[in-house]
Formats: C-alpha cells, structure tokens, sequence
C-alpha cells in the first residue's frame, strides 16, 4: 500500500483581471492552430465580467470545504492546487510541495468524464510539471473518473430540484456539456459517460423529458463537433411547443467562462429571443455530497480498494 501525503486539486485556471485574460488564453491555445482574431474575440467575452473567471475562487472555496471535511473525517492530507493555464500553475505547485518534502501525492481533477482534454491531457500536464522540477519532484497519481458517483449525482440532483422549483411550472430538462471533436470522442467514452449521468440524475428526480447537448464549441467549422448545439437545440425545442427549460450542466464540475457566458449569457439571450423560460441549475461546486464523495475517493484509494487508475497506452487519444 503506498502511504499518500498529500492531495493536488489540479484545474483547468482562469483569469482574475483583465491584464490576465490575454496570455491565459495564450497559454490554452499554445500549439493549437486557432487564428488570433478568435482569442480576442473570446476574450471579450470575459471582459464582460471584468477579466474574472469564477473559477479559481470556485475552486479556493472546494479546497476551504474538503480541508474541514478532511480535518473532520479524515485522512488529513495537506491539500496543495496547481492548474493547468493560470496560477498557481502546476510546476510552481509541485516544486512548492518537493520543497515540503512531498512524496507521494493523490490528484483530484475537476473533471468527472474521460477524453483527451478532460483526463489525458491532465496526466500529460502532471508529468510535465514533474520533468520541470526534476527527480525531487513528487509521485502524483490521479483518482479515478466519477460521472456516476452516487454522491456527485446527488449533488446534480439537488441543484436541479432547486431550479425546477424556480420556475415553478413542468420544465424539459436539458443536460449541457462542453463538445469535443468528434475525431476525439470516438476514441473514449466521454459521450456514454454524459448520457449515463444523464439518466441516473433523470431517474433520482424523477423527469422524463430530457436531453444531452454541447456548448462552447471552438475549432474550425469544418470540423465535426458533438452536437445539438444548445442553442439551436433551444430553438427546436421552441418550435415543438416547449416553453420552459432547466439547463444543468453537468459537464462541468464548477462554474467558468463557458458556464456563465455560454449558458448565463448566449443561451439566455436565445430563450430571450424565442420566448422560452429558462434556469440555468449550479455545478456541483461545493455542494456538501460533492465535497464528501471527493474524501470517498480518497479514502477507497488510500485503503487499496480500487486499483492505481492506470489508463491504457491508447484510451483518450487527441484524434
């Protein structure tokens, strides 16, 4: 049994001003082959809510939560955070915690599904982030996907039954995730896995008329994405006679830019537009059963009831 000492919440990083906004975005768009005039278009959008992405001080409020929770019930691991595109990034973290004298660390990764981008490309990250700090840098090793955890179901659940109650009338229940290349999708099960969580939080509810839909596509429009778009799924919906939607997006485990300005800004703008109510239910965020079902993924690992998440040579592949 390996004896962890720490926990590394790795995310994906946002900006917290607008002097941040430009090189955040340069630092997600590195090696890919997107025109500059799409990220300054995209930026605007975060000048929308003054270069603040909600989802750093999303994520200082669930390790605030999992700290007391870890001190309450243990095992009382130092909790250390390292992103992805914005500070703290993860070289800074994991040097800071080869200095504590780290060695062998569990990562939590605010991601619940498998593809390249959600889960892949995060174990990539990590062991970069070692190379940069050398040999004293710590074993890091990810806890497993949870898309159908009972407690980050329940925690969906729960935010869902709030928004229904605000609209206070039968609602169609629409499901939204961020799309991915289809070349990528079909090299994991990051689809299933929407639609399975999907149905389990449809049947808690319970709610039949429900849909899975993609948000925040951004490459080129030659390029097949997982679809319906949300909006224009908004507008069949309107022209089958639908007039009031919840929108949970339960692609995201917390609130950021293609959560408030996709769904809080664009798809609210189209309902606006056809007529159509619309509430947009909360992430899991620091929903009390998503914090626990973080610990309960700590301690199954720290007791060895689920084996290291080695994922095989070829899953989650970029295309």
């Amino acid at each position: 049994m390996t004896d962890f000492d720490a926990l590394l919440v790795v995310s994906f990083g946002g900006p917290e001003g607008m002097d941040d906004v430009i090189p955040f975005l340069e630092n997600v768009l590195r090696g890919r082959n997107v025109p500059r005039e799409r990220m300054l278009s995209v930026a605007k959008h975060y000048e929308l809510f003054g270069g603040v992405s909600p989802i750093n001080q999303q994520n200082r409020d669930l390790i605030a939560a999992l700290g007391k929770e870890l001190e309450q019930h243990g095992p009382r691991l130092p909790i250390y955070w390292g992103n992805r595109n914005w500070h703290p990034l993860l070289p800074d973290t994991l040097r800071r915690m080869a200095e504590d004298g780290i060695k062998n660390a569990l990562a939590f990764v605010t991601s619940a599904y498998s593809s390249y981008s959600s889960c892949r490309q995060y174990l990539q990250n990590i062991s970069d982030a070692q190379a940069a700090v050398g040999p004293e840098a710590p074993r890091v090793e990810k806890l497993r996907v949870f898309y159908k955890h009972p407690l980050f179901i329940e925690a969906n659940v729960d935010h869902i039954r709030v928004a229904l109650d605000q609209l206070g009338e039968p609602a169609h229940l629409v499901f939204t995730a961020h799309s991915i290349p289809e070349s990528m999708a079909e090299n994991c099960d990051y689809a299933s896995q929407l639609g399975h969580t999907g149905a389990l939080i449809a049947r808690e509810l319970p709610i039949e008329k429900w849909h899975m839909v993609y948000q925040s596509r951004s490459g080129s429009p030659t390029q097949p994405w997982l679809g319906p778009d949300v909006c224009e799924h908004l507008r069949m919906l309107r022209d089958e006679g639908v007039t009031s939607v919840v929108l949970a997006p339960i692609g995201f485990v917390s609130d950021h830019m293609e959560v408030v300005y996709d769904l809080d800004v664009e798809a609210r703008r189209v309902a606006d537009e056809i007529g159509m109510k619309t509430v947009r239910a909360a992430t899991a965020g620091t929903h009390p059963a998503f914090v626990r079902m973080i610990r309960e993924l700590i301690v199954e690992r720290v007791n060895g009831e689920v084996p290291a998440n080695i994922c095989a040579p070829d899953c989650c592949r970029i295309s």
